[in-house]
């Protein structure tokens, strides 16, 4: 690793307080772009816009994905402002650089039937089968993600006003629940969680067999051993749920600016793709069923 890059990597810590993961992916882009450009015989802060397109189209030739080419132009783009700012090159040569257009991919979602199918497999004859009930009726009727949903406490619940407090990234957002899974909840409350948890102080809502709180990892065998016993060709993932939460709202009325609300989007344009969806749906009813179509 060469000095500048120290010295990136010094800056993401100290002035940008950046995530682990950022400070990973943008160390990773600097570093393979330093190794593209000394094969070139040149350093870093000798490389010019003409080397920037380059490598660009180096990385296309190579099959990287447009998302992976963005992400990247981003990380050099973040390098050499770096640079130029504390005068160790005299111009950011990724300055006028547009980063490749992403294609945004419309999530998968299930259909009402098809979810109707998965939420009545877990079947109440143990105790998993409480828990995994009322999980998967939480997850639909919030459409939380499973990093929220395993951080949930009992505290977070409020069964009597049919809603639960989400934590989430930034601010504390209060999402209603439908009866059935206020009902799938008291059940697992009284049937089977003082029966699974390790401790009496446990404050973990969902817990493994263990009794300590449920993985992600253990989650997502749970949803996978549901959708094989529901037959669901689809692959189910936990934001499978939470795509589907939020399109069939938006089918059945609800306002774009609610569900940002729900789902905890900061930005209203996440949530949009949801009505892209919906959109491309009815176009292919239009094309399927019209007549002259």
């Amino acid at each position: 690793m060469s000095e500048y890059i120290r010295g990136f990597e010094t800056f993401l810590k100290n002035e940008k307080h950046a995530s682990q993961n950022t400070l990973a992916s943008y160390l990773r882009d600097v570093s393979q772009f330093e190794t593209y450009i000394m094969g070139l015989g040149a350093e870093l802060s000798e490389a010019s816009r003409a080397n920037i397109l380059a490598y660009m189209d180096y990385m296309t030739a190579k099959g990287k994905s447009s998302s992976t080419m963005t992400r990247s132009t981003a990380s050099l783009k973040c390098f050499f402002t770096y640079l130029t700012d504390a005068g160790l090159v005299e111009e950011n040569p990724v300055k006028n650089i547009a980063p490749a257009r992403v294609e945004r991919k419309l999530p998968q979602i299930l259909t009402s039937k098809e979810v109707e199918l998965l939420l009545e497999q877990p079947k109440c004859t143990d105790l998993k089968g409480f828990r995994d009930r009322a999980m998967l009726e939480l997850l639909y009727a919030t459409g939380i993600r499973v990093s929220e949903l395993i951080a949930l406490n009992v505290g977070d619940v409020n069964l009597g006003g049919g809603f639960i407090k989400c934590a989430g990234d930034k601010k504390e957002r209060i999402i209603p629940l439908y009866p059935a899974a206020v009902h799938a909840l008291a059940e697992y409350n009284t049937q089977a969680r003082n029966k699974m948890i390790s401790r009496y102080t446990e404050q973990a809502l969902f817990v493994n067999v263990n009794g300590e709180r449920m993985t992600r990892q253990g989650f997502w065998k749970i949803i996978k051993h549901y959708q094989e016993k529901a037959q669901i060709k689809k692959d189910i993932t936990p934001h499978t749920l939470r795509h589907s939460f939020a399109t069939h709202l938006l089918e059945n009325g609800a306002d774009l600016h609610s569900i940002q609300e729900m789902l905890g989007h900061a930005d209203i344009s996440s949530t949009q793709v949801y009505a892209h969806l919906v959109k491309q749906k009815l176009k292919d009813v239009y094309n399927k069923y019209h007549p002259r179509a």
